[in-house]
């Protein structure tokens, strides 16, 4: 560009900025503090919250329209500094390029042969933007002194971020510059947008990120004066690239932007990003086997398209990881609560407990099988499972598929999820037919679009586990009336349980001391976005990814790519 200073300030129309009183303004805000943080309305009143503070918010936006600062042109103008940044300061380039993708968005290109497990992308902790240099920075004496700051890492990154993009001397800056000016993720969405996810599982996800990033904005717009639009940009910059790496000293772990390594797309895999400490970098192996020109891809991890959606603002068609959740719960009026309770505790789970239906062939996990298993049990088999010859071996098999506790109890647990989930499709306001004509729309808006998809998913998750218990059902029937003998267990099969994230939790039971007394889980592990990456590189078998994601709007379009849709 050949300019040395690329910021400007957006008017608006044809004319200046409105000048606002700074008396109104913090009416306004004050207003807005107060609604985001009463009591948690009634059920059924959520939608009506959120249009109140949609509206004071937009009342905010629009006294401060012609104040929001941006840098001038495009994200294409600034990839050429950032990698030249990068270079300069340590980090990986010599195999790769940033490149739109079109439908996919920007993402790395690779520009020589790369072979599987090869480390093709490191970047040094210098790089990246974390809680901790956001301490060193002029936020710190706010930080010191906030207690939201020191409990809420994501709140302070967004900030680190925003006195970081004012300030002309900022190291970050060809990072900062090359982010997305905006967002596809649901602070993005229209009024209309959000509607459409009304009666969703995750329309509770997208209010509550809503009145949450208002609250945190007029919190905090008193002790910076932020701009709306500003603050929305940060929140969503953070939200959709934020991971947990260790700290230098490798004690604890703490939030950070990783500059290039987060314009990675996603496709399904394995964990293939870790953290070593040794060299004090991010560190990133191939997934696979990349040809010159193919574009370089990661696994996020095992995350739902709400949370794709909600988070990182895009839907993954191809996700092999979406669920849906159900709350289910032993009522504490029932007769034999008390007793369904007892074996439930015996096999690690709750009387009450989020689970989660998948959208494989399988859609439950052992765990929801076993609660499911319990919650059907008459007097006489909880008595069985209780005080019984074996009842070791019988908590261990509750959540493995081959050893019922009894035909009518397979017949009445696979009954209750046909059943429920056929329940739960009647929620929504639309019929999965509907939503496939809407689809086909050409002029269906990016957003529009992507509240259905997800719309849909869930329906289809739904379907499917509702017919899969119809098959389960008859198929138990059929073993009934022929009579059949129960299968019996042999010692050598020991049961897992898996909680809804996938991961495979052993029943505990007698071997819990025997665990605590060895030490627990690997010393050498750390957790990178909530999830679980070794410290060495490579994956961890079952893991999940570093996940991150892009989620800008100025790359992507109304196609709902299968892969990610703006990097």
């Amino acid at each position: 560009m050949g300019k040395k200073s690329r910021l400007k300030t957006q008017k608006s129309g044809s004319g200046a900025s409105t000048v606002v009183s700074p008396k109104e303004m913090l009416n306004l805000i004050s207003e807005l503090l107060q609604k985001c943080s009463g009591a948690a309305p009634s059920a059924g009143r959520e939608w009506e919250e959120y249009v109140q503070i949609r509206g004071l918010v937009e009342k905010i936006r629009k006294k401060q329209k012609g104040l929001s600062v941006m840098f001038e042109g495009s994200r294409d103008d600034y990839f050429s500094e950032l990698m030249t940044w990068a270079q300069e300061n340590g980090a990986s380039c010599d195999c790769f390029t940033v490149t739109n993708f079109g439908s996919e968005g920007y993402g790395l290109q690779a520009t020589r042969d790369i072979k599987a497990e090869e480390l093709f992308l490191w970047v040094p902790r210098k790089m990246l933007m974390t809680v901790e240099s956001a301490q060193n920075s002029v936020l710190g004496p706010l930080h010191s002194q906030d207690r939201i700051m020191q409990a809420m890492g994501n709140v302070t990154l967004a900030l680190h971020l925003l006195c970081e993009r004012a300030s002309s001397s900022s190291s970050w800056l060809p990072y900062i510059r090359s982010l997305p000016q905006e967002y596809d993720t649901p602070l993005y969405y229209q009024q209309d947008d959000v509607e459409l996810l009304l009666g969703t599982q995750a329309v509770q996800d997208v209010l509550s990120q809503y009145k949450n990033t208002a609250r945190q904005y007029a919190y905090f717009y008193k002790l910076l004066q932020v701009h709306t639009h500003a603050h929305r940009w940060a929140v969503s910059s953070v939200m959709t690239r934020q991971n947990q790496i260790p700290t230098e000293d490798g004690g604890r772990v703490t939030l950070a932007l990783i500059p290039l390594w987060d314009m990675c797309n996603h496709t399904n895999g394995l964990i293939t990003t870790g953290y070593n400490l040794e060299d004090d970098r991010c560190e990133c192996v191939a997934l696979r086997d990349y040809k010159e020109s193919e574009q370089i891809y990661i696994f996020y991890g095992t995350r739902s398209n709400t949370e794709f959606v909600v988070h990182n603002g895009f839907f993954f068609p191809d996700n092999a990881h979406d669920r849906v959740k159900i709350k289910l719960g032993v009522s504490k009026s029932e007769r034999l609560y008390a007793m369904k309770a007892e074996v439930l505790a015996r096999a690690g789970i709750p009387a009450s407990c989020v689970f989660a239906l998948h959208c494989n062939d399988s859609p439950i996990s052992a765990q929801l099988l076993a609660f499911l298993r319990v919650f059907c049990m008459t007097e006489e088999e909880l008595k069985d499972y209780l005080l019984g010859d074996h009842t070791i071996n019988k908590i261990f098999t509750l959540g493995n598929g081959e050893f019922p506790v009894s035909w009518e109890n397979e017949i009445k647990l696979w009954t209750f999820l046909e059943n429920r989930a056929a329940l739960l499709l009647k929620t929504y306001r639309t019929t999965s037919e509907e939503d496939r004509s809407l689809l086909e729309k050409p002029d269906l808006s990016l957003h529009s679009r992507l509240a259905i998809q997800l719309r849909l998913a869930e329906k289809q998750i739904l379907e499917k586990a509702s017919t899969s218990g119809a098959d389960k059902r008859l198929y138990f029937q059929k073993k009934l009336e022929d009579g059949a003998a129960l299968p019996r267990f042999q010692e050598s099969d020991i049961s897992f349980l898996e909680n809804d994230t996938d991961a495979k939790l052993p029943i505990l039971l007698g071997r819990l001391e025997e665990e605590e007394e060895s030490g627990g889980v690997q010393a050498e592990e750390y957790l990178l976005n909530g999830e679980k990456a070794s410290c060495g590189m490579g994956a961890e078998p079952g893991g999940d990814a570093v996940s991150r994601q892009d989620a800008g709007s100025e790359s992507s379009d109304a196609s709902g790519s299968s892969k990610v849709t703006t990097s």
